[in-house]
C-alpha cells in the first residue's frame, strides 16, 4: 500500500490494520519542504519556541522532550494492536501531506514499525477529540526507546524477522508536531465505517429474505416512487432490493413500515454512512497541524478540532438505530401467522415457543444500540486554565461507532435466523444459539475490532 498523503481511504486503513498490508512511501517532498521552512522560522512558534496550552505565552529558549513524557498518560485496557497499527498508518499519511514541519527522517521509521508489526501500548481513555496526545506521545517514547513496543508480526510478514526495533531520536522542536493529531480517533472511525458499510449492505440481503417470507409488496420499491423523492441512498437501496426480489406484488395494499418504508429508513443510514466516510477521508489526508507550516510561515489555527467528524458520527449512530428498529419490526411480523402462514413464533406445532426467544435477544441488543447512539456533540469541556474551551469528543463518537457493530449485527442476525425458519418448514423446539451464530458469521465474516 503506497501512502502519499492524499489518497488514503477507510478501506485501506482497515486493510493495513487487519490484513497485514505493507506500506511504502510515495514521496517525502512535501514533508521535506515543510521541515526546511520550519528551520527558518523566527519569533514565537507555538510548541516549538513556546509552551503549550495555557503555557503558550512562555518563551522557551531550549524546549526539551518533556512535552512527550508529560503527555503519556491513559487509563483502561490497551487497545488491540490492529487499531494501534491503524493509528500509525493514519499519522504517517498525515505527515506525508506536509505542514507539520517535523524532521522527515521519522517517516520511514514509522513505515518500518508498521511493516514490522511494532505497535505502541495505547490505553483506551485519554482523549477528548482535540488530539490523541497521549497515544502519540506513547508512540514517540517507543521510538525514543523509553517505552517498549508491542511486537506482533502482521499476517503478510509472519515469515520475516524484523531488521531491528524502530528507533528515532526526536529533536525537541519535533515533539508537538508529532503528537498534534487525532490519528487514533480517525483510525477507529475508519475501521468502524468500513465494517459498517459491509454490515449495512448485508441488511438489504436480510430484508429480501423477510420480504419473501411474508410476501411483502415490492410496490414501495418501484422506480417511480424513488424518482418522486430523490434521496440517493433511498434510490440505491430500493434498486438493489428490487433486484433481489422475484415475487409478484403482494395482495396487501399496505405493509407495515418495516417493509413499506425500508428504502427510506435504510437509505438514510447509507447516506449517513457516506457523509461520515467523507468526513473521515478528508481528515485522513489533511495536514491538520497546529501550527501549520505553509509557504514561509507558521499558521496558528484550529484545524485539529474534530467537530465535522464528531457530528457525522453522531448522525451515523442515530441512523443505525433506525435501521435496527425496522429489523426488529420485521422480526415481529415473522412471528405472526397473519404474515407467514405458520404457527405463532414459527413453531412446528400449536403452543410451542418456536423462535420466540429471538425477539428477546434482538430487543436486548437494540437497547444497547440506543445507548451507544447517545450524541457526544451536545457536551463540551473547558481545560488548560480556560484556553482550551471546547471539545469535539470525536474520540468517543468513533469508539461508540466501533461498539455499535456487535449489537447491530445481533439484531440483524435474529431477523435472518427467523426469516430462514419462515422460508422453510419450522423445526421442533431446540436451542437457537448455533443458528444465531451461523447468521452472524454470514453477515460479517471478519473478527470484531
Amino acid at each position: 500500500m503506497e501512502l502519499d498523503g492524499a489518497g488514503l481511504t477507510c478501506a485501506q486503513v482497515h486493510e493495513a490494520a487487519y490484513g497485514g498490508a505493507r506500506v511504502t512511501i510515495a514521496s517525502l517532498d512535501r514533508a521535506r519542504a515543510a521541515w526546511a521552512t520550519a528551520q527558518e522560522l523566527t519569533g514565537p512558534v507555538y510548541g516549538r519556541s513556546t509552551g503549550v496550552g495555557a503555557n503558550r505565552g512562555v518563551i522557551l529558549d531550549k524546549p526539551g522532550l518533556d512535552l512527550l513524557r508529560s503527555h503519556v498518560c491513559g487509563a483502561g485496557p490497551l487497545i488491540p494492536p490492529a487499531r494501534a497499527r491503524a493509528m500509525l498508518v493514519v499519522r504517517l499519511n498525515q505527515l506525508l501531506a506536509g505542514g507539520s514541519g517535523i524532521d522527515p527522517a521519522v517517516l520511514p521509521v514509522l513505515a518500518e514499525a508498521i511493516n514490522g508489526g511494532f505497535t505502541p501500548p495505547i490505553q483506551t481513555y485519554g482523549a477528548i477529540g482535540t488530539g490523541d496526545l497521549g497515544a502519540l506521545a506513547t508512540t514517540a517514547l517507543c521510538l525514543l526507546g523509553e517505552l517498549p513496543w508491542h511486537h506482533e508480526p502482521p499476517p503478510s510478514s509472519e515469515s520475516l524477522l524484523p531488521s531491528g526495533t524502530p528507533r528515532f531520536s526526536f529533536a525537541p522542536e519535533d515533539a508537538l508536531p508529532f503528537i498534534s493529531s487525532g490519528a487514533a480517533t480517525l483510525a477507529d472511525a475508519a475501521i468502524a465505517c468500513h465494517r459498517l458499510r459491509l454490515l449495512l449492505e448485508a441488511v438489504i440481503d436480510v430484508a429480501a429474505m423477510s420480504f419473501t417470507a411474508v410476501g411483502a409488496s415490492a410496490e414501495p420499491l418501484a422506480a417511480a416512487v424513488q424518482e418522486a423523492r430523490q434521496h440517493p441512498g433511498q434510490a440505491a437501496v430500493a434498486a438493489r432490493l428490487r433486484g433481489l426480489l422475484t415475487q409478484e406484488l403482494a395482495t396487501r395494499v399496505q405493509d407495515p413500515y418495516g417493509y413499506r418504508a425500508f428504502a427510506q429508513v435504510h437509505g438514510a443510514a447509507m447516506d449517513a454512512l457516506d457523509r461520515a466516510t467523507t468526513a473521515i477521508e478528508i481528515d485522513l489526508n489533511a495536514a491538520a497541524e497546529n501550527p501549520l507550516i505553509s509557504g514561509s510561515l507558521a499558521w496558528h489555527n484550529g484545524n485539529f478540532h474534530s467537530a465535522p467528524l464528531a457530528l457525522a458520527l453522531d448522525g451515523l449512530r442515530a441512523a443505525l438505530v433506525q435501521t435496527a428498529q425496522l429489523s426488529a419490526a420485521r422480526l415481529a411480523t415473522l412471528m405472526d401467522p397473519a404474515y407467514t402462514g405458520h404457527h405463532p413464533f414459527l413453531a412446528d406445532r400449536p403452543g410451542s415457543s418456536g423462535a420466540l426467544i429471538l425477539e428477546y435477544v434482538a430487543q436486548d441488543a437494540l437497547a444497547e444500540l440506543r445507548l451507544l447512539a447517545t450524541p457526544v456533540t451536545t457536551g463540551t469541556a473547558v481545560i488548560s486554565l480556560g484556553t482550551e474551551d471546547h471539545a469535539g469528543f470525536a474520540t468517543q463518537a468513533a469508539r461508540n461507532a466501533l461498539r455499535c457493530l456487535e449489537p447491530l449485527e445481533i439484531v440483524l442476525a435474529c431477523e435472518r435466523t427467523a426469516a430462514l425458519r419462515a422460508l422453510n418448514t419450522p423445526t421442533p423446539d431446540r436451542p437457537l444459539t448455533d443458528d444465531l451464530t451461523t447468521s452472524r458469521h454470514a453477515l460479517t465474516p471478519h473478527p470484531p475490532p
